[in-house]
């Protein structure tokens, strides 16, 4: 009976024990190491007002409809080289200066808004500071903000020399 005893290690000397224990420590720092980069990398994808905003979207595309209306349809071009950003307007509207929001899909802290001066027949210009990459949503419209009388919205895969379509409503 002695020699049988003596035959099986202690509990800590054995696979199963630490396999267990194992398991249950890599389960714990991965939950913890996913929470820190969770807080960490936060993208702000959900706005803290979503449910006005949700309401809001019979406003949109009432000023979708109204470019519609209106005849509205816009071709921009973006130089990858230079910056320049050209919107040709057609319609029955030419404001003094369009709004053009560059919505990043997944990250709104590179969203940007650009001011483009009208400088001849429906031909609006302006710069940008860095150059576009990835995917974007644009918004096109003659006031900033929740004022505007009309939108335009188009997609875009930047660098691209294409010409890309704002038309009043994907």
């Amino acid at each position: 009976m002695s020699a049988e005893h003596e035959s099986i290690p202690p509990w800590y000397k054995q696979f199963w024990p630490w396999f267990l224990i194992g398991l249950l420590a890599s389960s714990v720092t991965f939950s913890i190491v996913y929470l820190a980069l969770s807080i960490h990398f936060y993208d702000g994808t959900v706005e803290q007002d979503y449910y006005k905003q949700g309401l809001a979207i019979n406003k949109q595309l009432a000023k979708q409809e109204h470019a519609r209306d209106l005849g509205l349809e816009a071709v921009m071009r973006a130089d990858p080289r230079t910056g320049d950003i050209v919107i040709d307007l057609q319609g029955e509207r030419r404001p003094a200066r369009l709004f053009l929001e560059l919505i990043f899909p997944t990250e709104s802290s590179r969203d940007r808004s650009l001011i483009l001066e009208h400088i001849r027949d429906g031909r609006y210009v302006t710069m940008i500071d860095e150059p576009l990459n990835y995917r974007w949503y644009l918004h096109l419209q003659p006031a900033k903000g929740q004022d505007a009388e009309w939108r335009l919205t188009g997609e875009a895969h930047f660098p691209s020399d294409d010409e890309i379509a704002l038309v009043p409503g994907l």
